[in-house]
């Protein structure tokens, strides 16, 4: 694989320029550019074409999440990892919700940052060490709340949802529960609802997603 090509934005000059060279002395990776105007990521990703992004977390007039949100509304597909001082959970969690392929510690060693780049750009996330136990915290969070989502249906919704999954439409499930066409929709409605979903596909990927079993949920 040739070297890893990336752009670094930070706002601190000095950081900037020094992280750029020890990026640099590892052979691995070329900083093809680095810039401390979150206004001129967008013009040098189309200028450089560089394989991973590099964002600080806390700039001037726009943060790196919502500066990476907006770079992913224009297109921008790269791996995108967040370089902060922050050891916050919340920033974390904000950081891998829009997407963020890894969140980087300001702290960490140079060739832990090498090895996290060339990662990301193989499609790893990648989390600073010292991060990992919260974000192990943000998983288990996770999992309860889908756990706690699902014991908010009814047995006969669980069974809707499960066919659901298996892409059965309206009419082919009422006629394998042997109820109507609009209970079914009204169903589909309430799964929809307490799931926090919105469409028959999602809820589908959600019952694959979550092993779910027929006559599983709450009895009313």
């Amino acid at each position: 694989m040739n070297h890893t090509r990336i752009i670094l934005v930070d706002d601190h000059t000095l950081f900037r320029k020094g992280l750029a060279e020890l990026l640099e002395q590892s052979g691995q990776i070329e900083v093809t550019a680095f810039t401390g105007n979150p206004d001129e990521v967008s013009m040098l990703l189309h200028a450089h074409r560089p394989d991973v992004l590099i964002l600080d977390l806390n700039m001037p007039g726009i943060d790196g999440i919502t500066l990476m949100q907006q770079l992913r509304a224009e297109g921008h597909t790269l791996p995108v990892l967040i370089l902060t001082l922050s050891e916050a959970e919340d920033d974390l969690a904000r950081a891998l919700r829009a997407g963020a392929n890894g969140y980087l510690l300001k702290s960490m060693e140079p060739d832990e940052v090498v090895d996290a780049i060339l990662r990301a750009r193989r499609g790893e996330t990648v989390v600073a060490l010292a991060m990992t136990a919260k974000l192990v915290k943000l998983y288990d969070q996770k999992d309860q709340q889908k756990g706690s989502l699902l014991d908010s249906l009814t047995p006969r919704e669980s069974e809707i949802l499960t066919h659901l999954s298996r892409g059965e439409s309206n009419k082919a499930i009422a006629r394998s529960l042997d109820i109507s066409h609009d209970t079914v929709k009204l169903h589909v409605r309430h799964i929809l609802a307490k799931l926090n979903l919105s469409s028959r596909v999602e809820a589908a990927v959600f019952a694959v997603e979550n092993r779910v079993a027929p006559g599983s949920g709450r009895d009313t």
